[in-house]
């Protein structure tokens, strides 16, 4: 298939579902266009190893003044912030002109939008596609698929009122009846969605006005590159050392680490002084920073490289206390062998058995307790971490994702592609 891919941020290591779903339907053969923009120069290294992948690759800048300036304009509409955040109206122009330039050559098969802040894109061609298949001066306009990730809404409510940071709660707070209102809106213009999780997916159901009638929302769940996520022979786990990973500028993130600093670390430490904590990620906030003038923690910032990290931690914990969809923290921790420990709001999301493939603790007393049980049993820790790694390799394959992938384009289409691929 010709497959135009929108991302309103650059796929990367970061942004790993747009970045591994390209790079996996690439090597499945498909031809690949990626739309993108981009904020930071740091952002140019990973566009260019995007344009090895794929068969051509638009990169527009996004500069901080333009998502500033429409954030302000959006404060006086109706429409969350988050909508506006990402529009340049130069990269919504340069998007129809390359569908027409397409349409006179080689015509794309599928347009598939990635996000909320993408989706002013999507409905941007929908219009697009209205005018030109009403026209029919030209073959049909490519079906457009929105890939929401997750639900906005449900994060949202649960950050307004679980946040640490005083600004996250004010900020989801003012964002969050607009968001429910846009997202509702979004099912009436988008007759194809994805989510990562069944959870997402009766978010959405919920929102659906009355009397609505419901598109088609397919579960594409997060998976997680297993040969580069892979326990590391010959390096050996660091005894009594636990690991967080993640974005750590994040508010969910922020306010994990946190909560989990101050509420379990001192029942672990009671019993185990000798425990260590890695808090590591990109741009941690200063509160996060400031947890590292204990000199049991350990806050990285950002790094070359995680997988030492998971690879040497005798545990990784992955304690939120909420957030929606799957979180890639948990499956690149499993995907390297290491035993993880998490809230049940982290694998909410997951098939994977609790007790067996992870250990699951809701509350802090729960948690160290869990924690403290594992750091004492090595054979248990052990046979967690293969369990977890069997689990990823069954369930979490991009490789068995993009196929399902497959199956929602193929959905739209209905074609003669179609029919070769199966």
């Amino acid at each position: 298939m010709r497959i135009l891919f929108v991302v309103p941020y650059v796929p990367n290591q970061v942004h790993v579902r747009s970045y591994n779903l390209i790079k996996t339907l690439a090597s499945r053969g498909h031809q690949v266009t990626l739309a993108t923009l981009w904020t930071r120069l740091d952002d140019l290294p990973d566009i260019a190893r995007l344009a090895m992948i794929c068969h051509q690759t638009v990169a527009l800048p996004l500069p901080k003044w333009r998502s500033y300036l429409n954030s302000l304009l959006a404060i006086a509409s109706p429409y969350p912030l988050q909508s506006a955040y990402c529009w340049e109206p130069e990269f919504a122009r340069g998007l129809g002109s390359l569908i027409d330039e397409q349409s006179r050559e080689q015509p794309f098969d599928i347009i598939h939008v990635e996000h909320l802040r993408g989706a002013r894109y999507g409905l941007d061609l929908e219009q697009r596609a209205m005018v030109a298949n009403l026209g029919g001066t030209r073959k049909p306009f490519p079906p457009i698929i929105w890939d929401s990730v997750d639900n906005i809404s449900v994060l949202f409510r649960q950050a307004a009122v679980q946040s640490r940071r005083l600004l996250s709660r004010l900020m989801t707070r003012f964002e969050l009846s607009r968001t429910q209102r846009y997202e509702s809106h979004l099912l009436e213009q988008f007759s194809r969605i994805l989510v990562t999780s069944q959870n997402d997916r009766q978010a959405f159901i919920d929102l659906l006005p009355a009397g609505g009638e419901l598109p088609e929302i397919s579960v594409i769940p997060n998976g997680v590159d297993s040969d580069f996520f892979a326990p590391c022979p010959g390096v050996e786990r660091q005894p009594e050392t636990l690991v967080i990973s993640g974005k750590m500028s994040y508010h969910a993130n922020v306010t994990m680490c946190l909560n989990f600093a101050s509420q379990v670390m001192p029942l672990v430490w009671a019993q185990r002084p000798e425990v260590r904590l890695w808090l590591v990620g990109k741009d941690p906030a200063r509160e996060l920073v400031a947890l590292g003038k204990n000199p049991a923690i350990k806050v990285t910032g950002t790094v070359p490289d995680i997988r030492p990290y998971l690879q040497q931690a005798t545990l990784a914990v992955a304690p939120l206390t909420y957030g929606t969809g799957i979180q890639n923290k948990v499956l690149e921790a499993m995907a390297c062998g290491t035993p993880v420990v998490s809230t049940p709001q982290a694998v909410s999301a997951l098939a994977a058995i609790p007790g067996q493939d992870i250990a699951v603790g809701a509350s802090p007393q729960e948690l160290s307790q869990i924690i403290l049980g594992l750091l004492n049993d090595p054979e248990k820790r052990d046979q967690m971490g293969r369990n977890g790694k069997t689990y990823i390799e069954k369930n979490h394959r991009w490789g068995d994702i993009a196929a399902r992938l497959e199956e929602v384009y193929c959905g739209a289409l209905q074609n003669e592609t179609c029919l070769d691929l199966r």
